[in-house]
Parts: structure tokens; C-alpha cells; sequence
């Protein structure tokens, strides 16, 4: 496929804000709320009442639980938080189309007929890697090609997915895009 052709599928202006809150709502979707506490309800244990109500001249106790008890629950307990944003579909697409545009407009988008290695090593994949004068790059090949996942997966600078595990975090992170001509198709749909 020439460049000509994905200039019809890429051919939309680059929206800024547009791209920037996909992006940010991306990325806030994957941070992990990490604190997390148990009042005394999560605290496991405390059913049976630890002494009777009244006659030993202590403080009525209704479970040993209680914040004020030893093993107890934590009184004003953090909660994990969650962090997820939602994305509309058209919203992520408009995105994604967004970025391989502009890479197509800054001639960072590239395309190869049938990017494939013989053997999964490391040494064959570089080889092709020099013939296309790139370094920082993510490859985009069809799932199928198990041997170019295991050769790039050792590489620094390298990142290789399917269509599928296109996101705009991945696209903007790396200087150049390699496209196999077997996942266009997909891409037209996954971007459009």
C-alpha cells in the first residue's frame, strides 16, 4: 500500500485537546489506587461479644474490633481509591487517527511489506531493524508472527504489538511507527 493510500485512512487534522485528554484519561486509567485500611467492619473476627454487659465493673463492649482495641479496625480507614475515567469509543478512535496522521504528516509512519523473521534470535531481527534505518520504534505486525515478537522483545527501544495493543501512550512514545502491511486493514478499522 503507498503512502497515498493511508493518507485517505490518516487524513485528519491533528486535535490537540482532543488527543490530550485521551491521553491523560489513558493514563489515569491505569494508575493502581495503592492505600487501602480496614475499619472495623473489614477486620475479620469480633462476632461474639468479649464479656458479659454488666458485673465485672469494665466498660460495657459490644466486640473486640473496636477502634479502641488492640487488633482492632483503623477508625477513619483509607479507602482504596479508583481512579478509572471513561473513554467514549468515538473519542479514542478520532484520537488514535489524530496521532497516525500527524505521524504520516512527519514522516514517522512507516510501511513495510511483510516484516518477518526466520527464526526467533535477536541477531536477525536487528538485521532488519538496519536495513529500515530506525531505532526507537514501535512495530505493528499481525499476531500471527510469533518469531518478530521473541527476536524484539530483548531490544531496549523496541516495542512490538498487534493492532489490538494499540494505545495513544505507545504511539507517542516512541519516535517511529512500523507498520506490516498484513495489519492495515485493521488499523483502518481500529482508527476510523
Amino acid at each position: 500500500m503507498a503512502s497515498k493510500d493511508l493518507k485517505k485512512i490518516f487524513n485528519k487534522e491533528f486535535n490537540e485537546p482532543l488527543v490530550h485528554q485521551v491521553f491523560v484519561d489513558y493514563m489515569t486509567n491505569h494508575r493502581s489506587g495503592t492505600k487501602g485500611q480496614k475499619n472495623r467492619s473489614a477486620v475479620s473476627g469480633g462476632g461474639a461479644k468479649p464479656r458479659p454487659q454488666k458485673g465485672s465493673g469494665r466498660a460495657r463492649a459490644g466486640t473486640t474490633r473496636s477502634p479502641i482495641w488492640r487488633s482492632g479496625g483503623v477508625t477513619f480507614a483509607a479507602k482504596t481509591k479508583d481512579y478509572k475515567k471513561k473513554i467514549n469509543k468515538k473519542m479514542y478512535r478520532a484520537a488514535l487517527n489524530c496521532i497516525f496522521s500527524e505521524l504520516l504528516r512527519n514522516k514517522k509512519l512507516h510501511f513495510v511489506d511483510d516484516f518477518n523473521v526466520n527464526e526467533p534470535k535477536t541477531k536477525d531481527f536487528l538485521t532488519q531493524l538496519k536495513k529500515l534505518k530506525i531505532e526507537d520504534s514501535l512495530f505493528i505486525v499481525h499476531e500471527e508472527k510469533i518469531n518478530v515478537f521473541l527476536a524484539g522483545r530483548n531490544l531496549k527501544h523496541v516495542e512490538i504489538v498487534s493492532p489490538l495493543g494499540i494505545n495513544p501512550y505507545n504511539l507517542m512514545k516512541h519516535s517511529d511507527v512500523v507498520v506490516d502491511s498484513s495489519v492495515i486493514d485493521k488499523l483502518e478499522v481500529i482508527a476510523s
